[in-house]
């Protein structure tokens, strides 16, 4: 029988693994939960109690959290506000502190954060102590959801038509920030990292969210830079971007070079599953692919199973990672997350 970490690696050695590998997406509250209906005492446990395969997340401690300018901001200067709603919490951009800037110049000027505001050190005792039952993820870059919370997201969309200057520098300094403290954690933990996350949310529900001339421009060079620099290190690359976004997918395969695509949210246009794997299974990994925006969270645990076990039969005989299509929502029942995770542990063996 694999160990978790293997049965991802086999799948990107393009070998079968014993059966199909899985993973967990939600948020705090929904852990929270689970752990508690399920008696499980932390996380371990509850991936132990459903089977799952989850990587390990790790990553270099931040020993400044916020601002120079502004001690009540985040390292890049916004400020959040929590917002209750009627399941959960979550926190949304109060601040968008570049909102009022004008010139490259101010953009140049402005307090960015610093790589070396990192506990090295500790990252290194974490590298030497690191259980590998696991597959091991390090390093994130998602440069225009944190370009939107700088700039607001309506600037942020009409800059990449009327202030190419202006984006051009913002993406810069994001990119250059994200990229010295990518390259030091793989540096300290080559040959122990196996994945990095690189993202960007392209698509809506009907369509892309900016045209694909702006992606090729904006988005995928230094994407591909980025991607560049984990391959250098042997670490594999994982693609999010939600939404409708197969126009853009012949790109983020040739150009970034994706190996995994998640989440195929299968309801969106043109994400149809079976489309997908016609014409990138022989390509990709697909990771996700359980929806969570009708069927986990409005479904029965019988919706769930037959959802799963279609999955299973659209991606047999390519690469499928089950997982939900994002992060689970403190909507969604336990006996239905259960459902998906006890279907794939029954029918999943290959």
């Amino acid at each position: 029988m694999m160990t978790p970490r293997e049965r991802w690696l086999a799948l990107f050695a393009r070998q079968k693994p014993d059966r199909i590998p899985t993973d967990y997406w939600a948020t705090g509250e929904v852990t929270e939960r689970l752990q508690r209906d399920l008696g499980c005492a932390d996380f371990d446990a509850l991936i132990a109690r459903l089977h799952i395969d989850a990587p390990r997340h790790i990553g270099a401690r931040r020993t400044s959290w916020h601002s120079a300018a502004d001690t009540e901001a985040d390292i890049w200067g916004v400020r959040f506000r929590r917002m209750v709603y009627t399941t959960g919490v979550y926190d949304e951009a109060a601040t968008h502190p570049l909102a009022g800037l004008s010139t490259v110049g101010q953009i140049h000027d402005y307090p960015w954060p610093s790589a070396d505001d990192h506990d090295w050190d500790e990252f290194r005792k974490q590298i030497r102590e690191l259980r590998r039952d696991r597959i091991v993820r390090c390093g994130s870059y998602e440069p225009f959801l944190l370009y939107c919370q700088l700039r607001g997201m309506e600037q942020a969309m009409m800059d990449l038509m009327a202030a190419p200057d202006i984006a051009d520098a913002i993406f810069g300094h994001i990119f250059d920030y994200h990229y010295r403290v990518n390259e030091r954690m793989f540096d300290i933990g080559h040959g122990v990292i196996d994945l990095t996350y690189v993202a960007e949310d392209l698509g809506s529900q009907s369509s892309l969210l900016m045209g694909l001339d702006q992606i090729r421009r904006y988005i995928l060079p230094n994407q591909k830079r980025m991607a560049d620099l984990a391959r250098s290190h042997g670490i594999h690359v994982f693609y999010h971007t939600d939404g409708a976004a197969r126009d853009v997918l012949p790109d983020l395969i040739s150009v970034t070079g994706i190996e995994v695509l998640n989440p195929i949210q299968w309801r969106c246009a043109g994400m149809e599953r079976e489309g997908l794997v016609r014409d990138f299974g022989a390509k990709l990994i697909f990771h996700g692919a359980v929806d969570n925006q009708q069927t986990l969270p409005f479904g029965t645990p019988d919706d769930v199973r037959r959802e799963v076990l279609d999955n299973i039969r659209i991606f047999k005989g390519h690469r499928w990672i089950c997982a939900p299509c994002h992060n689970l929502q403190p909507v969604t029942p336990t006996k239905n997350i259960v459902a998906l995770y006890e279907t794939i542990w029954e029918n999943g063996k290959l």
